[in-house]
Formats: C-alpha cells, structure tokens, sequence
C-alpha cells in the first residue's frame, strides 16, 4: 500500500520535460511564462496568469497577444487573482479550466482541504466546520492555503461560488435572485459584488454576453430539462474503459449504461447536501481546443431538486470520471516503462476512476454488483420522481447498520454511519486504511479498491501484486492500463 503523500513537483516544474525548450536555470516564473508565451493549455489550471496593465487573469492557453514579461503576475488559483484585484478574462474563461492535478493527488492537509472547498463544505459549515474536518484550527488551515495557494477558505470558496453563479447565468433562464441564492451566496448583494469584482460585470450583462452555444442551452434548459454542462479535462482522454467500467458496474435501480459503445450515456442517482439528483453523462467527448495539447470535455446533464448542489454534485462528477488528472505527468513516467510504454501509447490519457458517493463505493466493493441491487430494492430510498429505471438511491449506512447489523457489510455500514471510517474528500487516507481494516471481516484487497475508487490515491496496488517502484507514483493508473488490456485480472 501505498505511503505516497505528494505527487513530485507541481506541474509547471515538469515544463521542461515536456517541451525541451526551457533552459535548466530560468526560475519558475520562467518557466511559467513560456508556457504562457506558447499558449499550452497543458497547464490549464497548473496556474493563473494576471496581466498588471490591463487588470485581467488568463489561463496559460489564452488566445490573447502575449503581454510583456515585466506586466505579468503568477497565481496558482484563481482566488488568489481575484484577492489581487484581477478580473477573470471574458476570452479564455479562465474559471472554467479543470482544477489543479495536485489538489485530488495530494494527501497532506492543503489538498484534503481543497478537495473539502471544492465539495462546498465552507458553503454549508463554514471555515470551522471545515478546519474541524481536517484536525486542525481555522487559523492553521487559513494560513497555511494562503501561504501554498495564495488564498484562505473563504476567498477560495467566493471564487468557486462566482464560477457557478456564471454558469447558471449563461446556462439556464433561472431569475437573478434565484442564481444566487442557488450559488451559494448569503444575499442578492454580496451576490451582485462579488460577480461585479470578479467578471467586472453585473449578472444581467454577464448573462448577456453568453457565447452563442450557452445562449442556445438556455432556451432549452428549464427546470425540468436541468443544468447542461461541459465537464472539461485536461489533455487526452479515454472515455471507453471509463464506460466500460461503469456499465460492468452498474447497479440496477441507481444506476444504468445506455447506446452503442462510444455513444453510450451513463445515468444515476446522487444523494446530495439539500437534495437529490439525477446525472447524465455522454461517453463521446467533446472536440479539444486549439492550444497544443489541449483537452476538451464530456457533455453531461444534472437535474437537481435543489439547485445548491450544484457546486458539490459537479465536484463529485469530477472525482468519478478523474477529470482533473494530469495525464502528461502520468503518461510521462508510465510510457518510459517497457512493459507499459505500448499500452500508455495505445491509450494515451487513460484515466482511474472515482466515484460520485464514496460510502456506496465502499459497500459495494465489499457485497458485490448482485447484492448490492438487493440492497438497493430492499433498502433503498425510492425517488420522490423516479426518471426510467432510475428508481432509488443508494441506502445510507445508518439505514444498512439498522437493516443488516449482523456480519461485515453491517459492521462496515456502521462504522460509516457513526464516523468511525471516513471517506468523504478530506479524510487522511492513511487513517481511512487503518480504520477500514479494523472492520471485522473487510480484507486488504477490498480496502485497496477503496482507496483507491473512494478516496482516488493514484498509488495503490493490491496486496501480493508484483508491482514495480518505478511505476510510484501512479500504481493505479498503470494497473488501469493492464487492465484495460487485458493483462490484469479484474479486482472487484
């Protein structure tokens, strides 16, 4: 098991590696510039760049005339441009790149608190609920985001609530009032402010300079249409072993795989913070962008019944379908390997896949497809508006830990239910480990799936595996590509 705690050296220190065109003594806000200067969207979301002469922040990728060296400024999240004075460009939308790969890698306190933000827990409980989730105090977890990102919690989650804002705005005919409240802000004012300061904008003239495609989304897109969306990711991308995974996966009831291979679309329930939803997502991806390397997006669809988890059901999707990995990092190591160099080159971009509700992923790792569908009959709440055979959610741990106490799924369920393991996007996964095999009966094999599905280490293999070091640090993902040919027998 894997004691891996960063993934190496932030994106942009791999530049070099990647173009061949950096010198080894620029300093890294160099380094950073050329990748600017190129327009590489490779590094979409590895950082922001803010020009001084002009009040704007960009993406890497921005089309844009390249400004001068001497104007421009490095962030590495967009809330830290923002706290700056910086306004998002309206050209590159730089708050709708795929996050950092480092916030989902990393396993110390600042990327558990960034996968906590982007799940919105500042939103629902606030810096001290958050702080309390990490073990530490808000005074900690304020400085140490705003030493690492440039921003402390509440800073990052004004810049995350901007981001859905626009795209209610831009996506749906929903009322002002209404987008703001559903975004996460705590008045129409701050709402107005804080879209003024970020987009140098009102709302109204936000909404109005919607590009085309948007515009033609929010004709369509009425309440019971729900939320279009465009997943992006970064670089390459296999959506088929994705899919595959999913429709082998699949759990009748909360789950289903529809069409042919490569048009299919994967449907489910999702149990949220106010509500409940019911996702739709398009195997076929998006076409990419034109910066070199460039990625694109997975089209998908959300119908919430409360539309204050927006925020958090899209994060979960996110998770589920690893969008934010940074295949250039992964295919880099993994290609130079010989037994994996023509498996990464057949399926550049291969992704490992998460899941929207780590709770359910634990069970249904340790029951099974077959038992798990029981469950789900049996146990299972049944939507207040079932949509096809989308009929239940996932029944919660308390309820299993009532309904089953006996045997390891029930002393699983209630160790879930009473916080004795926890799975959510901020737990220490180390801690997880310890606690998952204190369960009765949970075996390691069963534990390494869910770390790594549940809490998405890219560094795991099972127990016994003849897995090479040289493949740290992203065991799971080379595992994924034996998998995906054939040469690994399936785990689960």
């Amino acid at each position: 098991m894997s004691d891996f705690r960063q993934p190496g050296p932030p994106v942009w220190r791999r530049l070099d590696s990647v173009t061949q065109t950096v010198e080894h003594e620029k300093t890294h806000e160099d380094v950073r510039y050329e990748a600017v200067r190129s327009r590489d969207a490779r590094f979409d979301g590895a950082f922001f760049f803010a020009v001084e002469t002009t009040g704007i922040y960009c993406r890497p990728s921005c089309p844009a005339v390249t400004p001068k060296r001497r104007n421009v400024r490095f962030f590495a999240t967009a809330a830290a441009a923002q706290g700056s004075g910086f306004r998002a460009c309206r050209r590159c939308r730089p708050d709708a790149v795929p996050g950092s790969a480092d916030w989902n890698v990393r396993a110390d306190v600042v990327g558990r608190a960034m996968r906590l933000i982007g799940d919105g827990v500042v939103d629902r409980e606030g810096v001290a609920g958050l702080a309390v989730r990490l073990g530490y105090s808000a005074r900690q977890v304020q400085r140490q985001l705003t030493a690492e990102v440039g921003a402390g919690p509440v800073a990052l989650a004004r810049a995350q609530r901007a981001h859905t804002a626009r795209v209610l705005l831009q996506t749906t005919g929903l009322p002002v009032t209404e987008i703001a409240f559903a975004s996460g802000f705590a008045s129409v004012r701050q709402f107005n402010d804080t879209i003024r300061a970020v987009y140098a904008a009102t709302p109204s003239e936000l909404r109005a300079a919607a590009p085309a495609r948007d515009r033609a989304a929010r004709r369509t897109a009425t309440p019971s249409a729900g939320v279009p969306l465009r997943l992006a990711h970064r670089g390459p991308y296999q959506p088929g072993p994705v899919f595959d995974l999913l429709q082998r996966e699949a759990v009748a009831g909360v789950e289903e795989v529809s069409g042919e291979r490569g048009r299919r679309v994967y449907r489910r329930t999702l149990r949220l913070p106010y509500g409940t939803g019911i996702v739709a997502v398009q195997e076929r991806p998006g076409p990419p962008g034109t910066g070199t390397g460039s990625g694109g997006w997975l089209e998908a669809r959300l119908h919430l019944t409360d539309l204050r988890d927006l925020t958090t059901s899209v994060q979960r999707l996110r998770r589920l379908f690893d969008l934010d990995a940074d295949p250039y990092a992964v295919d880099e190591r993994l290609g130079a390997d010989p037994r994996l160099a023509p498996l990464v080159a057949a399926r550049p971009g291969l992704r490992s896949p998460g899941t929207a509700d780590p709770d359910e992923l634990a069970v249904r790792a340790l029951v099974g497809r077959a038992e798990a569908e029981r469950l789900v009959q049996r146990y299972g709440k049944v939507l207040d508006a079932p949509c096809g055979t989308l009929t239940h959610l996932f029944p919660e741990p308390a309820v299993l830990a009532e309904a089953v106490p006996d045997g390891t799924p029930g002393a699983l369920a209630a160790a879930l239910a009473d916080g004795a393991v926890r799975l959510d996007p901020g737990a220490d996964r180390d801690d997880a480990e310890r606690a998952l095999l204190a369960v009765p009966g949970l075996d390691a094999r069963t534990v390494a799936v869910v770390r790594t599905r549940a809490l998405g280490d890219p560094d795991v293999a099972p127990p016994g595996a003849a897995v090479p070091d040289t493949w740290r640090p992203w065991r799971s993902y080379a595992l994924n590509h034996l998998r995906a040919a054939g040469e690994w027998e399936n785990d689960r």
